[in-house]
């Protein structure tokens, strides 16, 4: 899966060691202090899938998909040190988890965000449950902003993004990773149908009726706020942006022509 759980220094050089052995020393890896205090749904550990689609950087303009899923491990949670060697344990990737003897093909340890939702509305309150998907939403917008001014925004494309987010037991959320362009193989019905309905909407954003009459830099910044099940997260356009964009992306291209001409 990419990951390894490390619980002394010492194992830091010996992983560096062995990597070195079949990896270039230029690859670059991360190390982050473990979640020890994960919430857990019956008993066990799970991380969240969320998708968002952004149509544009600059200005920035993204949705937010509210069907993501949850994926569990097939395990009971122990955060005991002897217990670390189980990878199954504490890591929900699907393919580790389908490599488990524990592995319910019928579901395939997912879980629909909705359902989730529900879930601790009942037992955390609205309220609390309210303001954790907030800061799932910062978590998203900010982490948007902060590649802001170096990602290179071509007018004519997209990026759909998978969030990988977890939960503390104070239901505090925490960004795992992000994921461009995410895997969209499916293990389940429920899995196929979740994924589909998420290309379905997808391109009903990006795809309009008038197209390709009409360019996809013309409308990509229109005033759209819920299509399908993604929602408007940030919007920092506004009418007169709209018409500047378009206005320099058409004297962008004017000025590419008059220069391939000479």
């Amino acid at each position: 899966a990419g990951i390894s759980l490390i619980t002394k220094k010492s194992q830091i050089k010996d992983w560096l060691r062995d990597k070195g052995r079949y990896c270039s020393t230029r690859d670059y890896n991360i190390i982050s202090r473990y979640l020890s205090n994960p919430l857990l749904i019956g008993g066990r550990k799970f991380d969240l899938r969320l998708y968002v689609l952004v149509v544009s950087y600059k200005p920035l303009k993204a949705f937010f998909y509210k069907e993501g899923f949850a994926r569990f491990s097939a395990y009971k949670y122990t955060n005991n040190v002897t217990d670390q060697a189980s990878m199954k344990i504490h890591c929900t990737n699907t393919t580790l988890q389908k490599g488990g003897a524990a592995y319910n093909d019928k579901h395939g340890l997912k879980w629909a965000v909705s359902n989730l939702r529900t879930l601790l509305e009942a037992t955390k309150g609205k309220e609390t449950t309210d303001k954790l998907f907030d800061e799932m939403d910062y978590i998203c917008i900010e982490s948007l902003k902060s590649c802001q001014a170096v990602m290179y925004n071509d007018k004519h494309c997209f990026e759909l993004y998978g969030f990988d987010i977890m939960i503390d037991s104070n239901l505090k959320p925490w960004l795992i990773e992000i994921n461009s362009s995410p895997s969209l193989a499916t293990t389940t019905p429920a899995d196929r149908l979740l994924k589909s309905r998420l290309m379905h909407d997808t391109f009903d954003i990006l795809i309009k009726p008038e197209y390709p009459e009409v360019p996809y830099y013309e409308y990509k910044l229109e005033p759209d706020t819920n299509i399908g099940n993604y929602r408007l997260l940030v919007d920092e356009s506004s009418e007169m942006d709209r018409e500047n964009y378009k206005r320099g992306f058409i004297n962008r291209t004017v000025n590419s022509r008059r220069t391939t001409r000479h």
